[in-house]
């Protein structure tokens, strides 16, 4: 008689049963883990054919003008285009643009709106307005500016037309944005102009102050807004609002609307993350908090008479100053010290506008002065 007879002969009724058992929990165990991982793979799979509806852009690193590693830190280049014809990559003005700084250790954002009007060192050493380096040389050449004039690592980037915005906001129900009367007037203007590019319907608001619901081309028209004060400074703090609002909205949306937007917007946008890296973010994106934003530069004028320019320009006040903020307000860095090519293009400026350190600033930030009454 084999031992496993001998064995089984000894085991009480039992005994046998629970063994029996025992083997079909095991069976159980190894099941779920199967269908667990059959799951995980089934939405890694799902993911990644969603991604593949984003229109992917492998950037040239040594055309980006990255400058030293900030850390624990990940910047990225934010572009709103105004693009009449879905163009993505170049030839079209950055209407705006945003610097996304990720505190990787506790998934803290702050965004920075760099003025489009701001006079910043080209690729070629020349100087003009911010956004005519995403028109002139496209995605590399606008992230290289960033880097060069700031000290940045900025590697990578996203890209969205703003038709593209409206989609997003009208999927996701519209935002509440707390208005003067006076953009609640130019909110309508900039939303008819709005809805005619994107063949969308335009209902008018009150043009009241108050609360009020927003769909996708009044967010966008209200964003766009130059005309009232502040100009564009006070243009890119709304920017500023309606992404956060967006964000804060997208986070508490149904896997239905998030799928809606995902195949409606997607085609829109032009990034170089990989599908791995935007997985990633994915993964962790209830944790992301938009804790600050501001706008850069913190101190500047504005200015018609620029050397060998014409029109009107956002100019820096002590650019090497201004510089050492940026650093402190997004990475903490005290008393940074700028690179040599910082220092040059303050010089630069400086003798291209006459404004210098001792040039009285204009008021550029006006989070803590709006005022919601009549105007």
């Amino acid at each position: 008689m084999s031992k496993k007879k001998r064995l089984q002969k000894k085991l009480t009724r039992e005994e046998r049963r629970q063994l029996r058992k025992k083997k079909r929990r095991k069976r159980i165990i190894v099941l779920v883990i199967e269908l667990i991982i059959l799951a995980v793979l089934g939405v890694v799979a799902y993911g990644v054919f969603k991604l593949d509806k984003l229109d992917f852009n492998i950037l040239d690193q040594n055309k980006l003008d990255v400058y030293k590693d900030t850390g624990p830190y990940t910047n990225i280049a934010l572009f709103g285009l105004d693009s009449r014809e879905g163009e993505l990559e170049g030839g079209v003005q950055s209407d705006t643009i945003m610097i996304a700084s990720i505190n990787n250790e506790t998934s803290d954002v702050k965004l920075v709106s760099v003025y489009r009007d701001t006079l910043l060192q080209q690729a070629d050493g020349t100087y003009e307005k911010a956004n005519s380096a995403y028109n002139t040389g496209g995605v590399e050449q606008a992230i290289s500016l960033l880097n060069r004039n700031f000290d940045l690592d900025i590697q990578n980037y996203a890209s969205v037309n703003f038709n593209a915005l409206v989609d997003v906001i009208d999927l996701l129900g519209g935002i509440e944005v707390e208005m003067t009367a006076e953009e609640a007037f130019w909110c309508n203007g900039y939303a008819f102009e709005t809805a005619q590019v994107t063949g969308k319907e335009m209902v008018q608001i009150k043009e009241e102050a108050g609360t009020q619901l927003l769909d996708g081309v009044h967010a966008v028209g209200y964003a766009r807004i130059r005309y009232t004060d502040g100009n564009d400074f006070k243009r890119t703090e709304r920017q500023r609002i309606v992404l956060e609002k967006v964000v804060e909205k997208a986070k508490s949306a149904s896997f239905s609307t998030l799928n809606k937007i995902i195949d409606q917007v997607f085609p829109q946008v032009s990034t170089s993350f990989s599908s791995t890296d935007l997985l990633g973010f994915a993964a962790n994106a209830l944790n992301y908090n938009i804790v600050d934003t501001s706008g850069f530069p913190f101190e500047v004028t504005t200015s018609e008479n620029v050397l060998n320019h014409s029109g009107s320009y956002v100019v820096p006040i002590d650019f090497s100053s201004n510089v050492s903020r940026l650093h402190e307000y997004l990475f903490g860095e005290e008393d940074y010290t700028p690179s040599e090519t910082v220092q040059q293009i303050d010089n630069d400026i400086v003798y291209l506008t006459g404004v210098d350190a001792g040039t009285a600033a204009i008021q550029s930030d006006f989070t803590e002065s709006e005022d919601t009454g009549d105007e």
